[in-house]
């Protein structure tokens, strides 16, 4: 594995990791009205040719650039990345964890009440999963309600879609193990990236915002989806492609929070 996608390997630059700083520090920052960063994935099936820890390592890779991007001038912190959310629709592939919707937000909850508890005031909730969104935005309402603090949701991707989407040639945005996704992990970890397997790593386009609206539908197993558990075309992939997404999400995230959103 390419060591630039752990968590902020090395000491050479101010650190954000909360696993990685003491609790003296952490609670200088939350005295500091830090922003936290909590990074919300999924271990899921991602065709042919990814790892089952895409969705964790990307949204994870996200967060240390919105957050590098941040310091010093806006004090941040990444927490310890969920790694499991909503996938039940991929467990017919097998190699999937997923959580029941009442542990997901039990989870959740209870992590940002620690969070709370050690003083911080200001959480975004990154989501790097298609499949957690609506339950995330069920949760933020209960949040809002019961916690006097700032928390707040994004999905990483539907971050910077205009960018991102240039880069791209067959899809306008993140689909699932598709042009966009692999090319994001041949930037990250290109040794985690079965190149022997990319001319099976296609299939139907899905419109992950067209899935949200609340119109007629019923949820299908992704198996019935796309047999190949890919929904997009991954054979156009590349690392060059990848620093131009990650750039163009991370961004777009940290220019809006350095802006003061969503709390002016």
């Amino acid at each position: 594995m390419d060591a630039s996608i752990l968590p902020f390997p090395g000491a050479s630059r101010s650190e954000v990791a909360w696993n990685r700083l003491s609790a003296d520090a952490l609670r200088d920052l939350a005295r500091r009205d830090a922003v936290v960063l909590l990074p919300v994935g999924s271990t899921e099936q991602h065709g042919p040719h990814l790892p089952t820890g895409v969705d964790d390592l990307l949204v994870t890779a996200v967060c240390r650039r919105v957050a590098e991007a941040l310091t010093p001038d806006v004090p941040v912190v990444v927490a310890p990345t969920v790694w499991c959310g909503l996938a039940d629709h991929h467990v017919g592939f097998g190699g999937t964890f997923t959580l029941s919707l009442a542990t997901f937000h039990a989870l959740l909850r209870d992590l940002c009440r620690s969070m709370i508890d050690a003083g911080f005031r200001r959480i975004v909730l990154v989501n790097g999963h298609g499949g957690n969104i609506n339950g995330l935005a069920a949760l933020a309402v209960d949040l809002a309600r019961d916690f006097g603090a700032a928390i707040a949701t994004t999905t990483y991707f539907m971050e910077g879609t205009a960018p991102a989407a240039v880069a791209l040639e067959d899809q306008s945005g993140v689909m699932h193990a598709c042009e966009a996704e692999t090319s994001m992990m041949m930037a990250l970890a290109p040794d985690l990236v079965d190149g022997s397997r990319l001319a099976d790593a296609h299939g139907p386009a899905f419109d992950v915002a067209a899935s949200l609206l609340p119109t007629l539908k019923r949820v299908h197993a992704w198996r019935d989806v796309s047999p190949s558990g890919v929904a997009g075309d991954a054979r156009r992939a590349s690392a060059e492609k990848g620093e131009i997404l990650l750039d163009a999400h991370a961004g777009a995230l940290a220019a809006r929070l350095r802006a003061g959103q969503p709390w002016t």
